[in-house]
């Protein structure tokens, strides 16, 4: 697996500079600036709200694929969304003879194209209110916009709202939401 994070004076002042403004294009996330340059696992082990999703996508052994060119849209949710689900849920998920129905999870998570909210909210618009997006895990998520929020609901009536959306990554986009949106099961 790889590692998640990996000329003259002018030369490193510009690529500073550069840096400097790909991040300020972007929200902080989890109290860490995301750079729009560095691919979704790159920014995701740096907010401190997404050290949960950061752990099953390793133990899911998604980091690799999460690096690749994409495009990919994460549906990411933070630390709290996973305790929100029952007591115990996320401790058996990440057990290694859990490792599929992890995968199933997270993956239902992510999209294979990046989906900017504007994109979303067209396509909701589009759909006469609501758009059904169908993820990499084979789940389906319908998305509708309420009070000018991108809401998503999973199979099993679940509702994660969008807090952060349009996390720019160099290999699509991250939206930090606020439930983790579950197969149905």
């Amino acid at each position: 697996m790889k590692t998640f994070a990996k000329a003259i004076f002018a030369g490193c002042f510009a690529l500073a500079t550069a840096g400097a403004a790909l991040a300020q294009d972007n929200p902080m996330v989890g109290g860490a600036a995301m750079f729009a340059d560095k691919n979704i696992v790159e920014n995701a082990v740096n907010s401190a709200d997404h050290t949960t999703l950061v752990a099953a996508v390793q133990a899911a052994g998604l980091a690799e694929t999460l690096q690749g060119p994409g495009p990919f849209t994460v549906f990411a949710p933070t630390n709290e969304a996973f305790a929100a689900l029952p007591a115990g849920t996320v401790e058996t998920l990440l057990k290694p003879e859990n490792k599929a129905a992890l995968t199933k999870v997270l993956t239902c998570h992510v999209v294979a194209a990046k989906a900017m909210a504007a994109d979303v909210q067209k396509m909701v618009a589009d759909d006469g209110g609501k758009h059904v997006i169908d993820t990499v895990g084979g789940c389906k998520i319908t998305a509708e916009v309420k009070d000018g929020m991108v809401m998503l609901t999973d199979e099993n009536g679940g509702m994660a709202t969008v807090t952060i959306a349009d996390v720019v990554q160099s290999n699509g986009v991250i939206h930090v939401i606020d439930k983790v949106l579950l197969p149905k099961g």
